[in-house]
């Protein structure tokens, strides 16, 4: 606990920094996968060809892509946006299927009465298949938060910030109170983030929490 005392500052800003390069990656695969997602839904060969690509993204160790990014997006070896980059395509990565999951498991008679109601396809994404789908999406969501909260550790063998570098720090100058308060702290972070978007989620599905309630209650 001395340390951790001692070193508040720097706890506070290296968890700052954790924060920013997990959770803006997130923030952006979303965005991305979500029209990727309803491409893959609408067409077999697309569905074949994204969600081949994105399962093959996802298998490249994330250490290797922290390495080669800079040669493809012309930047330094130590520029932040790497980590950024490289994290938003793991989100995407495992978020495409997810999203083309969620929208294939939307009931084909919703679909068909809102196409019959007038609606074009991308106000029926919008309005009918994509709130949907959200508990689908959110549990995809959840494990990739989580995921990229544990890889920005992984950013620190090459120098990048977060709170990995208590852990090479505290391993190179042997102080086990810095390894330990990183771990921990790894940890609360993705136990927070997890649980504020399963609120978020039953925030977004009232519907879904009355059905629970139903069945509980029968």
């Amino acid at each position: 606990m001395t340390w951790v005392l001692n070193n508040l500052d720097l706890i506070g800003e290296l968890t700052l920094e954790h924060l920013y390069f997990a959770l803006l990656p997130v923030l952006l695969g979303l965005v991305i996968a979500l029209p990727l997602g309803w491409l893959a839904n609408e067409s077999r060969l697309g569905r074949s060809i994204l969600t081949n690509v994105s399962g093959v993204l996802y298998t490249v160790p994330s250490l290797a892509l922290f390495v080669i990014l800079p040669a493809i997006i012309n930047t330094r070896i130590l520029d932040p946006i790497n980590v950024v980059v490289a994290l938003t395509i793991y989100t995407v990565a495992l978020l495409v299927r997810t999203v083309a999951d969620a929208l294939s498991a939307v009931s084909p008679a919703v679909v068909d009465a809102a196409t019959a109601m007038g609606y074009p396809p991308l106000r029926r994404f919008v309005t009918v298949e994509l709130p949907l789908s959200v508990p689908v999406v959110l549990a995809g969501l959840r494990v990739a938060t989580v995921s990229n909260i544990s890889l920005v550790t992984v950013g620190s063998v090459i120098g990048f910030g977060g709170l990995g570098k208590l852990f090479t720090d505290g391993f190179q100058r042997d102080i086990p109170e810095e390894i330990v308060a990183g771990i921990v702290l790894v940890l609360l972070i993705a136990l927070i983030a997890d649980a504020a978007l399963l609120l978020v989620g039953r925030a977004l599905t009232p519907w879904d929490r009355s059905r629970v309630a139903e069945r509980s209650s029968g």
